[in-house]
Protein backbone atom coordinates (compact mmCIF):
# COMPACT_ATOMS: atom_id res chain seq x y z
CA UNK A 1 0.00 0.00 0.00
CA UNK A 2 1.32 3.73 -0.67
CA UNK A 3 2.00 5.45 2.50
CA UNK A 4 1.45 9.71 1.85
CA UNK A 5 2.99 11.82 4.49
CA UNK A 6 2.81 15.74 4.25
CA UNK A 7 6.26 16.38 6.45
CA UNK A 8 9.73 14.77 6.54
CA UNK A 9 11.72 15.61 9.52
CA UNK A 10 15.65 14.99 8.80
CA UNK A 11 17.54 18.04 10.36
CA UNK A 12 18.01 16.80 14.64
CA UNK A 13 17.87 20.29 15.07
CA UNK A 14 14.03 20.68 14.59
CA UNK A 15 12.13 21.10 18.46
CA UNK A 16 9.33 19.02 19.21
CA UNK A 17 7.24 22.03 19.53
CA UNK A 18 8.28 22.85 15.70
CA UNK A 19 6.86 19.56 14.92
CA UNK A 20 3.05 19.70 16.90
CA UNK A 21 3.34 22.95 14.35
CA UNK A 22 4.20 21.54 11.02
CA UNK A 23 1.02 18.88 12.18
CA UNK A 24 -1.31 21.98 12.88
CA UNK A 25 -0.16 24.19 9.57
CA UNK A 26 -0.62 21.15 7.13
CA UNK A 27 -4.29 21.15 8.98
CA UNK A 28 -4.63 24.82 7.79
CA UNK A 29 -4.42 25.93 11.57
CA UNK A 30 -2.10 28.77 11.27
CA UNK A 31 -2.35 30.26 15.20
CA UNK A 32 -1.42 27.18 17.55
CA UNK A 33 -2.33 29.28 20.57
CA UNK A 34 -5.56 29.81 19.43
CA UNK A 35 -6.25 26.30 18.84
CA UNK A 36 -4.96 24.91 22.21
CA UNK A 37 -6.96 27.74 23.92
CA UNK A 38 -10.51 28.04 22.15
CA UNK A 39 -13.17 30.30 23.16
CA UNK A 40 -15.51 29.09 26.31
CA UNK A 41 -19.23 28.24 24.44
CA UNK A 42 -20.88 30.91 26.78
CA UNK A 43 -18.76 33.55 25.34
CA UNK A 44 -19.64 32.67 21.86
CA UNK A 45 -23.05 33.95 20.55
CA UNK A 46 -25.65 33.14 17.65
CA UNK A 47 -25.29 36.04 15.79
CA UNK A 48 -21.49 35.66 15.63
CA UNK A 49 -22.21 33.17 12.66
CA UNK A 50 -24.51 36.28 11.45
CA UNK A 51 -28.45 35.97 12.12
CA UNK A 52 -29.17 38.89 13.70
CA UNK A 53 -32.26 39.59 11.99
CA UNK A 54 -33.21 35.82 12.16
CA UNK A 55 -32.45 35.95 16.24
CA UNK A 56 -34.47 39.15 16.82
CA UNK A 57 -37.28 38.31 14.47
CA UNK A 58 -37.65 34.91 16.33
CA UNK A 59 -37.25 36.32 19.66
CA UNK A 60 -40.04 38.45 19.15
CA UNK A 61 -42.40 35.39 18.39
CA UNK A 62 -41.03 33.81 21.60
CA UNK A 63 -42.53 37.15 23.45
CA UNK A 64 -46.09 37.20 22.38
CA UNK A 65 -45.65 33.01 22.58
CA UNK A 66 -44.86 33.74 26.29
CA UNK A 67 -47.38 36.50 26.72
CA UNK A 68 -50.08 34.11 25.32
CA UNK A 69 -49.24 30.91 27.00
CA UNK A 70 -49.49 29.30 23.46
CA UNK A 71 -47.46 26.22 22.74
CA UNK A 72 -44.16 25.63 21.49
CA UNK A 73 -42.39 22.38 19.71
CA UNK A 74 -39.28 20.88 19.64
CA UNK A 75 -39.14 18.60 16.76
CA UNK A 76 -36.24 16.75 16.79
CA UNK A 77 -34.70 14.34 14.51
CA UNK A 78 -33.82 10.97 16.12
CA UNK A 79 -30.53 10.54 16.43
CA UNK A 80 -27.92 11.32 18.87
CA UNK A 81 -27.32 14.52 17.15
CA UNK A 82 -31.00 15.69 17.22
CA UNK A 83 -32.12 14.20 20.84
CA UNK A 84 -29.24 15.72 22.64
CA UNK A 85 -29.87 19.25 20.75
CA UNK A 86 -33.63 18.64 21.52
CA UNK A 87 -32.75 18.00 25.14
CA UNK A 88 -31.05 21.50 25.44
CA UNK A 89 -34.12 23.23 23.51
CA UNK A 90 -36.86 21.59 24.80
CA UNK A 91 -35.59 21.38 28.68
CA UNK A 92 -34.41 25.42 28.24
CA UNK A 93 -37.61 26.57 27.00
CA UNK A 94 -39.84 24.64 30.39
CA UNK A 95 -37.23 26.17 32.45
CA UNK A 96 -37.96 29.46 31.09
CA UNK A 97 -41.76 28.90 31.47
CA UNK A 98 -43.06 28.14 28.48
CA UNK A 99 -45.74 25.63 27.24
CA UNK A 100 -43.41 23.53 25.36
CA UNK A 101 -43.08 19.94 24.25
CA UNK A 102 -40.98 17.54 22.51
CA UNK A 103 -41.59 15.40 19.86
CA UNK A 104 -39.14 12.95 17.92
CA UNK A 105 -40.81 11.13 14.56
CA UNK A 106 -40.83 7.30 14.67
CA UNK A 107 -38.13 5.88 12.38
CA UNK A 108 -40.76 3.97 10.45
CA UNK A 109 -44.09 5.39 10.47
CA UNK A 110 -42.69 8.81 9.67
CA UNK A 111 -39.23 8.71 8.78
CA UNK A 112 -36.86 11.07 8.91
CA UNK A 113 -37.52 14.97 9.62
CA UNK A 114 -40.69 16.70 9.08
CA UNK A 115 -43.81 14.75 7.36
CA UNK A 116 -47.16 15.13 6.63
CA UNK A 117 -48.00 12.25 9.58
CA UNK A 118 -45.63 13.93 11.75
CA UNK A 119 -46.79 17.22 11.93
CA UNK A 120 -50.44 16.16 11.68
CA UNK A 121 -49.77 13.99 15.34
CA UNK A 122 -47.99 17.43 16.41
CA UNK A 123 -51.51 19.35 15.74
CA UNK A 124 -53.63 16.96 16.62
CA UNK A 125 -52.05 16.47 19.96
CA UNK A 126 -50.39 19.79 20.65
CA UNK A 127 -52.25 22.52 18.56
CA UNK A 128 -49.10 24.57 18.73
CA UNK A 129 -48.15 27.76 17.76
CA UNK A 130 -44.48 27.38 16.87
CA UNK A 131 -42.09 24.17 15.52
CA UNK A 132 -38.94 24.49 16.04
CA UNK A 133 -36.72 21.84 14.01
CA UNK A 134 -33.54 20.50 15.83
CA UNK A 135 -30.90 18.74 13.32
CA UNK A 136 -33.56 18.60 10.44
CA UNK A 137 -35.58 21.41 8.15
CA UNK A 138 -33.15 22.58 5.48
CA UNK A 139 -34.38 20.03 3.03
CA UNK A 140 -38.15 19.99 4.24
CA UNK A 141 -39.89 22.70 2.21
CA UNK A 142 -42.96 21.26 1.39
CA UNK A 143 -43.66 20.49 4.83
CA UNK A 144 -43.06 23.16 6.27
CA UNK A 145 -45.66 24.89 3.72
CA UNK A 146 -48.11 22.25 4.79
CA UNK A 147 -47.28 22.88 8.68
CA UNK A 148 -47.94 26.78 7.15
CA UNK A 149 -51.32 25.75 5.86
CA UNK A 150 -52.31 24.72 9.27
CA UNK A 151 -51.59 28.20 11.06
CA UNK A 152 -48.10 26.92 12.71
CA UNK A 153 -45.31 28.98 12.37
CA UNK A 154 -41.93 27.29 12.08
CA UNK A 155 -38.23 27.82 13.06
CA UNK A 156 -35.64 25.88 11.48
CA UNK A 157 -32.15 25.05 13.24
CA UNK A 158 -30.21 22.80 11.41
CA UNK A 159 -26.14 21.84 9.89
CA UNK A 160 -27.32 19.56 6.85
CA UNK A 161 -26.47 21.11 3.40
CA UNK A 162 -28.54 23.49 1.56
CA UNK A 163 -30.72 22.52 -0.92
CA UNK A 164 -31.08 24.69 -3.80
CA UNK A 165 -34.35 26.04 -2.78
CA UNK A 166 -34.33 26.77 0.77
CA UNK A 167 -37.87 26.57 2.87
CA UNK A 168 -40.25 29.59 3.41
CA UNK A 169 -40.42 30.03 7.36
CA UNK A 170 -39.72 32.60 10.23
CA UNK A 171 -36.32 32.05 10.23
CA UNK A 172 -33.69 29.33 9.41
CA UNK A 173 -30.76 29.12 11.45
CA UNK A 174 -27.99 26.88 9.57
CA UNK A 175 -24.93 26.17 10.63
CA UNK A 176 -22.74 23.74 9.09
CA UNK A 177 -19.96 24.36 10.79
CA UNK A 178 -21.48 23.00 13.91
CA UNK A 179 -23.42 19.87 14.66
CA UNK A 180 -27.60 19.60 14.62
CA UNK A 181 -26.96 20.22 18.80
CA UNK A 182 -24.24 22.39 18.45
CA UNK A 183 -26.73 24.69 16.37
CA UNK A 184 -29.32 24.22 19.25
CA UNK A 185 -27.02 24.70 22.12
CA UNK A 186 -26.09 28.13 20.69
CA UNK A 187 -29.51 28.99 19.86
CA UNK A 188 -31.39 28.09 22.92
CA UNK A 189 -28.46 30.25 25.03
CA UNK A 190 -29.97 33.32 22.70
CA UNK A 191 -33.35 32.46 24.24
CA UNK A 192 -32.23 32.11 27.47
CA UNK A 193 -30.02 35.30 27.68
CA UNK A 194 -32.89 37.07 26.42
CA UNK A 195 -35.49 35.79 28.87
CA UNK A 196 -32.64 35.83 32.02
CA UNK A 197 -33.56 39.12 32.70
CA UNK A 198 -36.71 38.31 33.85
CA UNK A 199 -35.75 35.30 36.19
CA UNK A 200 -35.53 35.48 39.49
CA UNK A 201 -32.27 34.35 41.06
CA UNK A 202 -33.28 30.75 41.80
CA UNK A 203 -34.34 30.02 38.33
CA UNK A 204 -31.42 31.61 36.88
CA UNK A 205 -28.28 30.00 39.02
CA UNK A 206 -29.87 26.50 37.61
CA UNK A 207 -30.00 27.56 33.53
CA UNK A 208 -26.57 29.22 33.48
CA UNK A 209 -24.91 26.32 35.02
CA UNK A 210 -25.89 23.99 32.70
CA UNK A 211 -24.97 26.02 29.82
CA UNK A 212 -21.84 25.17 31.52
CA UNK A 213 -21.71 21.85 32.45
CA UNK A 214 -25.01 19.54 31.33
CA UNK A 215 -25.74 21.30 28.20
CA UNK A 216 -22.31 21.56 27.03
CA UNK A 217 -21.93 17.63 27.67
CA UNK A 218 -25.14 17.15 25.67
CA UNK A 219 -23.94 19.42 22.66
CA UNK A 220 -20.66 17.45 22.92
CA UNK A 221 -22.24 14.25 22.41
CA UNK A 222 -24.22 15.10 19.39
CA UNK A 223 -21.01 16.85 17.98
CA UNK A 224 -19.15 13.78 18.17
CA UNK A 225 -21.32 11.32 17.50
CA UNK A 226 -22.11 13.62 14.09
CA UNK A 227 -18.70 13.69 12.88
CA UNK A 228 -18.42 17.20 12.82
CA UNK A 229 -14.88 18.79 12.20
CA UNK A 230 -13.37 19.70 15.97
CA UNK A 231 -12.42 22.96 15.10
CA UNK A 232 -13.76 26.18 15.32
CA UNK A 233 -16.47 26.91 17.24
CA UNK A 234 -17.53 22.95 17.39
CA UNK A 235 -13.80 22.22 19.41
CA UNK A 236 -14.92 24.76 22.00
CA UNK A 237 -17.85 22.77 22.22
CA UNK A 238 -16.18 19.06 22.84
CA UNK A 239 -13.03 20.23 24.42
CA UNK A 240 -15.25 22.22 27.31
CA UNK A 241 -17.88 19.52 26.68
CA UNK A 242 -15.79 16.39 27.33
CA UNK A 243 -14.36 18.59 30.57
CA UNK A 244 -18.06 18.88 31.83
CA UNK A 245 -19.16 15.10 32.03
CA UNK A 246 -16.70 15.15 35.17
CA UNK A 247 -19.10 18.11 37.16
CA UNK A 248 -22.49 17.53 35.39
CA UNK A 249 -25.28 15.98 37.76
CA UNK A 250 -27.78 15.00 34.95
CA UNK A 251 -29.22 11.98 35.82
CA UNK A 252 -29.57 10.58 32.69
CA UNK A 253 -26.02 10.87 31.25
CA UNK A 254 -24.85 9.32 34.44
CA UNK A 255 -26.75 6.51 34.09
CA UNK A 256 -25.96 5.71 30.68
CA UNK A 257 -22.27 6.30 31.65
CA UNK A 258 -23.17 3.95 34.77
CA UNK A 259 -24.88 1.12 32.66
CA UNK A 260 -21.98 1.05 30.40
CA UNK A 261 -19.67 0.39 33.05
CA UNK A 262 -17.12 3.38 32.61
CA UNK A 263 -18.20 5.78 35.80
CA UNK A 264 -14.25 4.92 36.60
CA UNK A 265 -12.92 6.44 33.74
CA UNK A 266 -12.12 9.62 31.75
CA UNK A 267 -14.77 10.65 29.32
CA UNK A 268 -13.09 11.02 25.90
CA UNK A 269 -13.73 11.19 22.29
CA UNK A 270 -14.12 7.47 22.37
CA UNK A 271 -16.14 6.80 25.12
CA UNK A 272 -18.79 9.59 23.58
CA UNK A 273 -18.16 8.49 19.87
CA UNK A 274 -18.04 4.51 20.40
CA UNK A 275 -19.91 3.82 23.91
CA UNK A 276 -22.68 6.61 24.96
CA UNK A 277 -23.88 7.87 21.41
CA UNK A 278 -24.42 4.00 19.96
CA UNK A 279 -26.73 3.74 22.78
CA UNK A 280 -28.49 7.01 22.08
CA UNK A 281 -28.55 6.00 18.74
CA UNK A 282 -29.60 2.60 19.10
CA UNK A 283 -32.94 3.36 20.72
CA UNK A 284 -33.96 5.87 17.36
CA UNK A 285 -32.44 2.84 15.14
CA UNK A 286 -34.73 -0.34 16.66
CA UNK A 287 -37.73 1.67 19.23
CA UNK A 288 -38.90 5.24 19.54
CA UNK A 289 -36.19 7.83 20.11
CA UNK A 290 -38.60 9.52 22.25
CA UNK A 291 -37.54 6.88 25.17
CA UNK A 292 -34.11 8.05 24.66
CA UNK A 293 -34.95 11.75 24.57
CA UNK A 294 -36.84 10.52 28.18
CA UNK A 295 -33.72 9.17 29.65
CA UNK A 296 -31.45 12.25 29.23
CA UNK A 297 -34.38 14.53 30.61
CA UNK A 298 -35.43 12.92 33.24
CA UNK A 299 -34.70 13.63 37.42
CA UNK A 300 -36.28 10.37 38.45
CA UNK A 301 -33.25 8.06 39.27
CA UNK A 302 -35.27 4.97 39.07
CA UNK A 303 -36.59 5.87 35.90
CA UNK A 304 -33.48 6.81 34.72
CA UNK A 305 -31.61 3.21 35.77
CA UNK A 306 -34.54 1.48 33.81
CA UNK A 307 -34.77 3.42 31.09
CA UNK A 308 -30.63 3.18 30.84
CA UNK A 309 -30.28 -0.34 30.81
CA UNK A 310 -33.33 -0.53 28.33
CA UNK A 311 -31.02 1.52 26.54
CA UNK A 312 -28.29 -1.03 27.08
CA UNK A 313 -30.19 -3.86 25.79
CA UNK A 314 -31.36 -2.04 22.57
CA UNK A 315 -27.75 -1.22 21.72
CA UNK A 316 -27.04 -5.19 22.04
CA UNK A 317 -29.55 -5.82 19.80
CA UNK A 318 -28.60 -3.09 17.25
CA UNK A 319 -24.83 -4.59 17.29
CA UNK A 320 -26.21 -8.49 16.72
CA UNK A 321 -28.38 -7.23 13.82
CA UNK A 322 -25.64 -4.97 12.79
CA UNK A 323 -22.83 -7.73 12.71
CA UNK A 324 -25.91 -10.50 10.70
CA UNK A 325 -26.37 -8.32 8.08
CA UNK A 326 -22.64 -7.03 7.43
CA UNK A 327 -21.90 -10.58 6.83
CA UNK A 328 -25.00 -10.97 4.74
CA UNK A 329 -23.90 -8.33 2.70
CA UNK A 330 -20.19 -9.30 2.48
CA UNK A 331 -21.19 -13.00 1.44
CA UNK A 332 -23.18 -11.28 -1.20
CA UNK A 333 -20.59 -8.97 -2.67
CA UNK A 334 -18.31 -11.43 -3.22
CA UNK A 335 -20.38 -14.32 -4.12
CA UNK A 336 -21.42 -11.77 -7.00
CA UNK A 337 -18.10 -10.67 -8.01
CA UNK A 338 -16.70 -14.74 -8.17
CA UNK A 339 -19.57 -15.06 -10.47
CA UNK A 340 -19.51 -12.40 -13.05
CA UNK A 341 -15.24 -12.71 -12.99
CA UNK A 342 -15.18 -8.97 -12.55
CA UNK A 343 -14.18 -6.38 -10.41
CA UNK A 344 -16.59 -4.63 -8.11
CA UNK A 345 -18.56 -1.96 -9.38
CA UNK A 346 -18.02 1.68 -8.41
CA UNK A 347 -20.50 2.11 -5.99
CA UNK A 348 -21.06 -0.79 -4.09
CA UNK A 349 -25.58 -1.39 -4.53
CA UNK A 350 -27.26 -3.64 -1.75
CA UNK A 351 -31.23 -4.15 -1.65
CA UNK A 352 -32.60 -6.04 0.98
CA UNK A 353 -36.40 -6.61 2.80
CA UNK A 354 -34.86 -8.44 5.63
CA UNK A 355 -32.36 -5.94 6.80
CA UNK A 356 -34.02 -3.20 8.99
CA UNK A 357 -34.16 0.35 8.39
CA UNK A 358 -32.89 1.66 11.49
CA UNK A 359 -29.51 -0.26 10.60
CA UNK A 360 -28.49 0.44 6.75
CA UNK A 361 -26.16 3.03 7.51
CA UNK A 362 -24.26 1.07 9.77
CA UNK A 363 -24.21 -1.35 7.25
CA UNK A 364 -23.32 0.57 4.34
CA UNK A 365 -20.41 2.14 6.49
CA UNK A 366 -19.22 -0.96 7.35
CA UNK A 367 -18.89 -2.26 3.75
CA UNK A 368 -17.52 1.06 2.22
CA UNK A 369 -14.80 0.90 4.80
CA UNK A 370 -14.05 -2.36 4.25
CA UNK A 371 -14.44 -2.39 0.67
CA UNK A 372 -13.38 0.94 -0.02
CA UNK A 373 -16.01 1.77 -2.09
CA UNK A 374 -18.84 4.64 -1.85
CA UNK A 375 -22.00 2.13 -0.56
CA UNK A 376 -25.73 2.50 -1.11
CA UNK A 377 -27.77 0.30 0.61
CA UNK A 378 -31.51 0.12 0.73
CA UNK A 379 -34.67 -1.53 1.84
CA UNK A 380 -38.49 -2.08 1.55
CA UNK A 381 -40.40 0.60 4.31
CA UNK A 382 -44.39 0.32 3.05
CA UNK A 383 -44.32 1.01 -0.51
CA UNK A 384 -41.39 2.93 -0.46
CA UNK A 385 -37.51 2.18 -0.28
CA UNK A 386 -35.37 3.70 2.65
CA UNK A 387 -31.88 4.05 1.08
CA UNK A 388 -28.60 4.99 3.57
CA UNK A 389 -25.12 5.67 1.59
CA UNK A 390 -21.89 5.87 2.73
CA UNK A 391 -18.82 7.39 1.13
CA UNK A 392 -15.09 7.75 0.56
CA UNK A 393 -13.22 10.82 1.23
CA UNK A 394 -12.86 11.42 -2.60
CA UNK A 395 -16.68 11.37 -3.07
CA UNK A 396 -19.10 13.79 -2.62
CA UNK A 397 -22.51 11.37 -2.05
CA UNK A 398 -25.32 13.62 -1.01
CA UNK A 399 -24.14 15.62 -4.41
CA UNK A 400 -24.11 12.49 -6.42
CA UNK A 401 -27.70 11.69 -4.97
CA UNK A 402 -29.19 14.81 -5.99
CA UNK A 403 -27.93 14.58 -9.35
CA UNK A 404 -30.01 11.55 -10.22
CA UNK A 405 -33.03 13.51 -7.88
CA UNK A 406 -35.86 12.62 -10.50
CA UNK A 407 -35.44 8.78 -9.13
CA UNK A 408 -36.07 10.36 -5.23
CA UNK A 409 -38.71 11.75 -3.09
CA UNK A 410 -36.15 13.01 -1.14
CA UNK A 411 -32.34 13.16 -0.27
CA UNK A 412 -30.30 14.58 2.25
CA UNK A 413 -26.94 14.12 4.32
CA UNK A 414 -23.33 15.40 4.50
CA UNK A 415 -20.27 14.86 1.75
CA UNK A 416 -19.61 11.14 3.35
CA UNK A 417 -23.00 10.04 4.45
CA UNK A 418 -26.54 10.60 3.03
CA UNK A 419 -30.20 9.66 3.27
CA UNK A 420 -32.91 8.95 0.91
CA UNK A 421 -36.57 7.86 -0.11
CA UNK A 422 -37.47 6.13 -3.30
CA UNK A 423 -40.59 5.00 -4.61
CA UNK A 424 -40.26 0.79 -4.93
CA UNK A 425 -41.13 0.97 -8.75
CA UNK A 426 -38.36 3.05 -9.60
CA UNK A 427 -35.79 0.77 -7.95
CA UNK A 428 -34.32 -0.98 -11.29
CA UNK A 429 -34.31 2.73 -13.08
CA UNK A 430 -31.74 4.25 -10.00
CA UNK A 431 -29.63 1.21 -10.10
CA UNK A 432 -28.81 1.83 -13.79
CA UNK A 433 -28.38 5.57 -13.07
CA UNK A 434 -26.31 4.67 -10.29
CA UNK A 435 -23.81 2.81 -12.48
CA UNK A 436 -23.79 4.26 -15.46
CA UNK A 437 -23.20 8.17 -13.53
CA UNK A 438 -20.42 6.46 -11.17
CA UNK A 439 -18.94 4.28 -13.98
CA UNK A 440 -17.28 7.88 -15.33
CA UNK A 441 -17.20 10.36 -12.18
CA UNK A 442 -15.30 7.71 -10.39
CA UNK A 443 -11.66 7.20 -11.13
CA UNK A 444 -9.79 3.70 -11.11
CA UNK A 445 -7.11 6.13 -8.69
CA UNK A 446 -9.76 7.24 -6.38
CA UNK A 447 -11.01 3.34 -5.59
CA UNK A 448 -6.73 3.01 -4.50
CA UNK A 449 -6.69 2.81 -0.80
CA UNK A 450 -3.86 4.94 0.89
CA UNK A 451 -2.48 5.23 3.56
CA UNK A 452 -2.07 8.72 4.83
CA UNK A 453 0.51 10.17 8.17
CA UNK A 454 1.40 13.83 9.08
CA UNK A 455 5.47 13.11 9.20
CA UNK A 456 7.92 10.83 8.02
CA UNK A 457 10.17 10.91 11.16
CA UNK A 458 13.43 8.82 12.53
CA UNK A 459 11.95 7.02 15.67
CA UNK A 460 14.89 7.99 17.57
CA UNK A 461 12.91 11.62 17.58
CA UNK A 462 9.96 10.00 19.35
CA UNK A 463 9.71 11.04 22.85
CA UNK A 464 7.54 11.62 25.99
CA UNK A 465 7.66 15.20 25.30
CA UNK A 466 6.45 15.23 21.74
CA UNK A 467 3.52 12.83 22.88
CA UNK A 468 2.90 15.23 25.54
CA UNK A 469 2.78 18.26 22.88
CA UNK A 470 0.19 15.93 21.06
CA UNK A 471 -1.82 14.86 23.96
CA UNK A 472 -2.40 18.87 24.17
CA UNK A 473 -4.29 18.95 20.84
CA UNK A 474 -7.37 17.05 22.32
CA UNK A 475 -10.08 16.29 21.29
CA UNK A 476 -9.46 14.11 18.12
CA UNK A 477 -11.78 13.60 15.97
CA UNK A 478 -12.65 14.60 12.50
CA UNK A 479 -10.93 17.04 11.34
CA UNK A 480 -8.42 17.08 13.96
CA UNK A 481 -7.50 13.12 14.11
CA UNK A 482 -4.68 12.02 16.34
CA UNK A 483 -1.59 12.60 14.77
CA UNK A 484 -0.09 10.14 12.68
CA UNK A 485 3.94 9.14 11.82
CA UNK A 486 5.58 6.77 9.01
CA UNK A 487 9.11 5.91 10.03
CA UNK A 488 11.11 3.22 8.12
CA UNK A 489 12.96 0.98 11.04
CA UNK A 490 14.59 -2.38 11.51
CA UNK A 491 13.00 -4.99 13.68
CA UNK A 492 14.70 -5.59 17.42
CA UNK A 493 12.38 -7.83 18.72
CA UNK A 494 8.81 -9.42 18.15
CA UNK A 495 6.21 -11.35 20.68
CA UNK A 496 2.64 -11.88 21.08
CA UNK A 497 0.51 -10.99 24.08
CA UNK A 498 -2.78 -11.32 26.07
CA UNK A 499 -4.81 -13.43 27.85
CA UNK A 500 -5.73 -15.66 24.61
CA UNK A 501 -2.15 -14.43 22.60
CA UNK A 502 -4.08 -12.40 20.12
CA UNK A 503 -2.55 -9.29 20.47
CA UNK A 504 1.36 -7.93 18.88
CA UNK A 505 3.75 -6.26 20.46
CA UNK A 506 7.44 -5.22 18.00
CA UNK A 507 10.03 -3.33 19.23
CA UNK A 508 12.08 -1.41 16.47
CA UNK A 509 14.58 1.40 16.38
CA UNK A 510 16.27 3.27 13.62
CA UNK A 511 17.62 1.21 10.18
CA UNK A 512 21.02 2.19 11.20
CA UNK A 513 20.74 2.28 14.61
CA UNK A 514 19.29 0.08 17.64
CA UNK A 515 19.85 3.24 20.08
CA UNK A 516 16.31 4.09 21.14
CA UNK A 517 14.04 1.24 20.54
CA UNK A 518 10.06 2.48 20.02
CA UNK A 519 7.69 0.01 21.81
CA UNK A 520 4.27 -0.74 19.44
CA UNK A 521 1.37 -2.35 20.10
CA UNK A 522 -1.03 -4.15 17.54
CA UNK A 523 -4.33 -4.98 18.98
CA UNK A 524 -5.73 -8.22 17.38
CA UNK A 525 -2.81 -8.82 15.39
CA UNK A 526 -1.21 -11.75 16.47
CA UNK A 527 -1.51 -13.75 13.63
CA UNK A 528 1.21 -11.07 11.96
CA UNK A 529 3.77 -12.48 14.38
CA UNK A 530 4.97 -15.13 12.36
CA UNK A 531 5.88 -12.57 9.10
CA UNK A 532 8.27 -10.56 11.45
CA UNK A 533 11.77 -11.31 12.19
CA UNK A 534 15.00 -9.96 13.82
CA UNK A 535 16.91 -7.74 11.94
CA UNK A 536 14.10 -7.04 9.16
CA UNK A 537 13.41 -3.74 7.09
CA UNK A 538 10.20 -3.01 7.57
CA UNK A 539 8.08 0.61 6.97
CA UNK A 540 5.27 1.26 10.01
CA UNK A 541 2.59 3.71 10.29
CA UNK A 542 1.30 4.41 14.13
CA UNK A 543 0.38 6.65 16.44
CA UNK A 544 2.20 7.85 19.93
CA UNK A 545 0.76 7.71 23.40
CA UNK A 546 1.96 7.61 26.82
CA UNK A 547 1.32 4.95 29.48
CA UNK A 548 0.51 6.13 32.91
CA UNK A 549 0.46 3.75 35.62
CA UNK A 550 1.49 4.08 39.63
CA UNK A 551 3.17 7.49 38.82
CA UNK A 552 5.35 6.42 36.11
CA UNK A 553 5.49 7.14 32.57
CA UNK A 554 6.03 5.09 29.70
CA UNK A 555 5.79 5.87 25.69
CA UNK A 556 4.92 3.41 23.49
CA UNK A 557 3.28 3.39 19.91
CA UNK A 558 0.19 1.64 18.81
CA UNK A 559 1.09 0.63 15.75
CA UNK A 560 -1.58 0.89 12.52
CA UNK A 561 -0.27 -0.23 9.65
CA UNK A 562 3.00 -2.05 8.70
CA UNK A 563 5.16 -3.60 5.18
Amino acid sequence: MKINFKKEIIDKKTTDEEIVNHILKDRGINNPYEFLNPPLPETIKITDFGFEKELKKTLKIFEEIKKENKTVIVYTDYDADGITGGAILWETLKLLGFTTHAYVPHRVNEGYGFSKAGIDNVNKLYHPSLIISVDHGITAKDKIEYAKSLGIKVVVTDHHLKPENLPECEAIFHIPELSGSGVAYFFAKAVFEHFAKNLGDADLRPLREHFQTDYLALASIGTIADLVPLVGQSRSIAKYGLKAFGKTKRNGINCIIKEAGIQDKPITPYEVGFIIAPRINAVGRLEHAIDALDLLCTEDKEKGTKLAQSVGRTNQERQELVKKAVEEARLRILDASARQAQELPKIITLVSDDWHEGIIGLIASKIAEEFYRPTIVMTKSGNFLKGSARSIPTFHVTDFLRSLKEHLIDVGGHTQAAGFTLEADKLKAFIEAINKTSHDLIKDKDLEKVMNADIKIPVSRISIRLAELIENLNPFGVGNPQPVFFSQVKVIDARIFGKNNDHLKIIVGDKDSQSFPLELIAFSKADDFNKLSPYQNIDIVYRIEIDRWNGNERLHGRLIYWQ
